[in-house]
């Protein structure tokens, strides 16, 4: 394979950076460049936009479809399930903040395995990242639709509302938003994320943890393993929604003042943020739902509000909802367009996605692309179906993210590169996450075999496509822009 030249694209060539470390100097401002200029990414970001970025992404998760898993096993295998998902996603975390500190590029993992393991494995990492954060976009829009066709009937306007109206206006608007920059759009993140784990910890304290049976019925509603131990097994599944996405904080490294410091403490903060929220959901709800209606909720945060009877406290979760499911739609559009964009500087995808726009420093074009896409899943298929693909996508990334850090250390080893951030045991989480990755496919596999087939089949498929059309195209000497010494061994 890497004995094959590459060839001219016939198409003309964007006016796009060249590398990932273009534009490393002081943010410009968003004007039109000087003739002949190429046009980079504004690095204008810090530790809260990162931590917002991640943390936007994932809350949704606490607001919706994790509890999928208590249908899967009872509550009490969810929170197994939630806890063994939360070491998964703590290794993520970990492994991926190391990496990023070094490789700070657009594109996220793309950019760690095009470094690290190869064309074919950057490839399928680009590809798992698009249809992860695409899937979760189109999750979400279907969640808001969901959510306020239900607040109106609870209005008493059953009927005035067309959620797939919502759905629309929810991809376009935040698509738009995406559009003209990136400051506006984590920051409007920061603020509605902050907003939306606010409500998550005022739901909790209006049902008085400290008075067991006041409110929350745990005693009565508690009812074991109604499924055996294999109920675990299987609520592990949709575990992974409660942090699904906590890694697309590496999506903004090439927007980051200061990368090594600022993705290690955004994404390791937003972790722990996601480990509070999870366990504090969980406990409200299995407190208050029957595990059979729990199971099946679209909106289980905002019906836990509605059963305690307090108009206010719905209001409260209703906005909370609503805003944790467009803070992260649109942090989702953030980090797919970043990863399909690097594909297409790249050359792994048509350079045409590879553009920046002259004014605002946005991949406009990469945006633009995963609107009618987006737009046209959320209006045709069922909730738990995009979740799977979503959560699955991810997954075949993070196994790939386990082989990639051991790759990582061995060609580079302690002292040959600098980091910004070292993550301890190693290689330990590699193999955790590797384990915990084994047992995922296994529970997915038990209720949605049919579907991991049929993703398998699409990935390798795609695989394919690039070894046989498209690798003739990619510039294997321009994609290597850290300045490291040769990997140990070589």
């Amino acid at each position: 394979m890497a004995t094959i030249q590459p060839v001219a694209e016939p198409r003309s060539v964007p006016s796009s950076p060249v590398g990932p470390l273009a534009g490393t100097g002081v943010p410009l401002a968003p004007t039109h460049p000087p003739e002949g200029k190429r046009v980079a990414l504004l690095r204008v970001l810090g530790p809260g936009h990162v931590w917002a970025l991640g943390v936007g992404i994932v809350l949704v998760g606490e607001f919706m479809g994790w509890n999928f898993a208590v249908g899967k096993g009872g509550a009490v295998a969810a929170l197994a399930a939630c806890w063994l998902a939360g070491i998964l996603y703590t290794c993520v975390a970990m492994i991926d903040s190391e990496i990023t500190s070094t490789v700070a590029a657009a594109g996220g993992q793309y950019a760690q395995a095009k470094h690290i393991i190869g064309p074919l494995a950057a490839f399928n990492v680009g590809l798992y990242l698009v249809m992860a954060y695409t899937m979760l976009e189109v999750s979400n829009a279907i969640v808001a639709g969901d959510l306020i066709e239900a607040f109106a009937q609870s209005l008493g306007l059953e009927g005035a509302v067309d959620k797939r109206a919502f759905m629309v206006l929810t991809v376009v608007a935040l698509a738009f938003l995406n559009y003209r920059g990136v400051l506006a759009t984590l920051t409007l993140n920061l603020v509605i994320t902050a907003a939306a784990f606010a409500a998550i910890v005022v739901l909790f304290v209006a049902t008085q943890p400290w008075a067991p049976g006041a409110v929350l019925k745990h005693d009565d509603l508690l009812v074991g393993l109604p499924y055996g131990s294999l109920g675990i097994l299987a609520a592990m599944h949709f575990g992974l929604w409660f942090y699904l996405g906590i890694e697309g904080t590496t999506q903004a490294a090439e927007e980051v003042r200061s990368p090594a410091r600022a993705l290690p403490l955004g994404t390791m903060t937003g972790m722990m943020t996601l480990l509070i929220a999870a366990t504090l959901t969980w406990y409200v709800c299995s407190g208050l739902m029957p595990w059979e209606y729990l199971g099946q909720a679209v909106t289980p945060l905002y019906d836990a509000a509605r059963l305690t009877g307090s108009r206010w406290l719905e209001l409260a979760l209703f906005l909370g909802t609503l805003f944790a499911t467009v803070a992260s739609a649109n942090g989702c559009i953030n980090d797919a367009s970043r990863a399909w964009f690097a594909m297409g500087r790249d050359r792994y995808m048509p350079v045409w996605f590879g553009a920046v726009h002259p004014t605002y420093r946005t991949p406009y074009r990469a945006i633009v692309f995963f609107v009618p896409i987006a737009i046209l899943f959320a209006v045709s298929t069922p909730l738990d179906q995009t979740i799977t693909f979503s959560i699955l996508s991810g997954l075949l990334g993070y196994t790939l993210m386990a082989l990639s850090i051991m790759l990582f250390r061995r060609k580079w080893p302690l002292g040959t590169i600098q980091r910004g951030y070292v993550h301890p045991l190693h290689p330990l989480p590699a193999l955790l996450l590797l384990g915990l990755c084994i047992v995922t496919y296994l529970a997915v596999f038990l209720g949605y075999g049919t579907q991991l087939l049929a993703m398998m089949a699409f990935y390798i498929t795609a695989s394919a496509w690039f070894v046989l059309h498209r690798y003739k195209y990619v510039r294997r000497g321009d994609q290597f822009t850290m300045p490291w010494p040769k990997p140990r061994g070589y």
